[in-house]
């Protein structure tokens, strides 16, 4: 059980929405701008907190500096149960806008299976070389279902 205090500083039993709430709270500190993202996990952590309870496809990107801190987490992609259609030409008009020097892209899948399909890994191929060409480093692409799925980990970036 989870108790919290309440605005008479008394505690009692949390609900899910104080879960919820305190969870958001924690994302927000991650993802804050100039977080450093010190390891994998840590990333993975807080990209399944914000697309896990997604009952459709929402594809984001983590704009990063040189040192890997976190300039924006964006959502830049919505579609439907079984995809997303994503342009390259926005991701990288973002990645300008923040004068990212690395990211960090992401997408769940609502089915639960993070395996990536052939569609997942075109993208991830033409989103690599097009953000090479303004010399924004793709440092992982990470599928949410069950669990989360690294391209980086599978050696497939």
């Amino acid at each position: 059980m989870l108790y919290i205090r309440g605005t008479n500083n008394r505690y009692r039993m949390a609900d899910e929405q104080d879960v919820i709430f305190e969870a958001i709270q924690i994302y927000n500190r991650y993802f804050s701008r100039g977080e450093s993202l010190t390891s994998p996990d840590k990333a993975k952590d807080c990209i399944k907190l914000k697309l896990a309870p997604y009952e459709h496809e929402v594809f984001v990107c983590l704009f990063l500096d040189n040192q890997h801190r976190v300039i924006a987490c964006d959502e830049l992609f919505r579609g439907t149960i079984d995809g997303a259609s994503v342009y390259p030409r926005e991701v990288v008009k973002t990645a300008l806008q923040y004068n990212a020097a690395a990211l960090i892209m992401a997408h769940n899948h609502p089915s639960g299976i993070s395996d990536p399909s052939q569609a997942d890994r075109v993208i991830t191929g033409k989103l690599k070389e097009a953000l090479a060409l303004i010399d924004v480093r793709v440092l992982d692409h990470f599928i949410v279902g069950e669990n989360v799925y690294s391209f980086a980990e599978h050696g497939l970036l």
